[in-house]
C-alpha cells in the first residue's frame, strides 16, 4: 500500500526541498506514543470514518467562538492557522487524512517542525499555539492562567482536571501564569518530540 511521500504530504515536501532526506521507521516509535497519537486521532475523526477531513479540524476553532469572547478577526485568525497547520500535518484539504497514514504524517512534521528550527523558519507549532493564546487571554494581560487554560480543555474534549496538570507542566517559571513560550514548548515536547514518561500526566493521563 502507498505511503506518504513528496507527492502526497507538504511536510515530506518541505523536508526533500530542503535536502533533508529523513524517512519515517514506525519502529522507532515508543508504544505508547503510538497509542497517543492514535487516540487524538479518534478525537478528531468525529464520523469515525477513519479519515481526518478539514471541516472536522475547523469544527474546534468554532467550538472555541461558542466558549469565550473572541472577535470575528482572532476566530479567522485561528482557524487559518488550523488549516495551514493541519494542512502540514497532512490532512489534504481535499482527501482529508487516512488514521493508517496518521502516525507517519505526524512524525513528519515534527522532522519538518525541527528543521524549520534549525533554519531559524518560523514554527508552525507557534504559530497555532499564538493563534489559540490570543484568543485565550481573555482579559488581555498578555498571559494565560488556569481558568483560561479550562476553556481550551473544554474546547477540545479534554476533561477539565487536565488543566491543573497542564498547567503545572507548562508553568515553567512557577509564576502562576503561562506565557506564550511556556505553552508552546509544552506543546513541542508532548505532541512531537521522542516519548518521554515525564510529560504523560500532562492532560491528566488521558493521552
Amino acid at each position: 500500500m502507498p505511503g506518504l511521500d513528496e507527492t502526497n504530504n507538504e511536510s515530506y515536501r518541505y523536508l526533500r526541498s530542503v535536502g533533508n532526506d529523513w524517512q519515517f521507521n514506525v519502529e522507532d516509535l515508543h508504544p505508547k506514543m503510538l497509542s497517543r497519537l492514535y487516540k487524538r486521532f479518534d478525537t478528531f475523526d468525529l464520523d469515525s470514518d477513519e479519515k481526518m477531513e478539514m471541516d472536522e479540524i475547523l469544527y474546534w476553532p468554532d467550538r472555541m467562538r461558542q466558549l469565550v469572547n473572541a472577535t470575528d478577526e482572532q476566530v479567522e485568525k485561528m482557524r487559518e492557522a488550523v488549516r495551514v497547520f493541519f494542512f502540514n500535518k497532512g490532512v489534504d484539504p481535499v482527501h482529508g487524512l487516512k488514521r493508517e497514514d496518521w502516525v507517519e504524517a505526524n512524525r513528519v512534521f515534527a522532522e519538518a517542525e525541527r528543521e524549520r528550527e534549525r533554519r531559524g523558519e518560523p514554527s508552525m507549532i507557534a504559530l497555532l499555539s499564538n493563534a489559540y493564546y490570543d484568543v485565550l487571554d481573555d482579559d488581555g494581560d498578555g498571559t494565560v492562567d488556569v481558568d483560561e487554560l479550562k476553556t481550551m480543555m473544554k474546547a477540545f474534549d479534554v476533561p477539565q482536571e487536565a488543566a491543573y496538570t497542564f498547567f503545572e507542566k507548562a508553568d515553567v517559571d512557577k509564576s502562576g501564569k503561562l506565557e506564550r513560550p511556556e505553552l508552546v514548548h509544552l506543546f513541542r515536547k508532548f505532541w512531537m518530540e521522542p516519548y518521554d514518561p515525564q510529560w504523560d500526566g500532562v492532560y491528566a493521563f488521558k493521552y
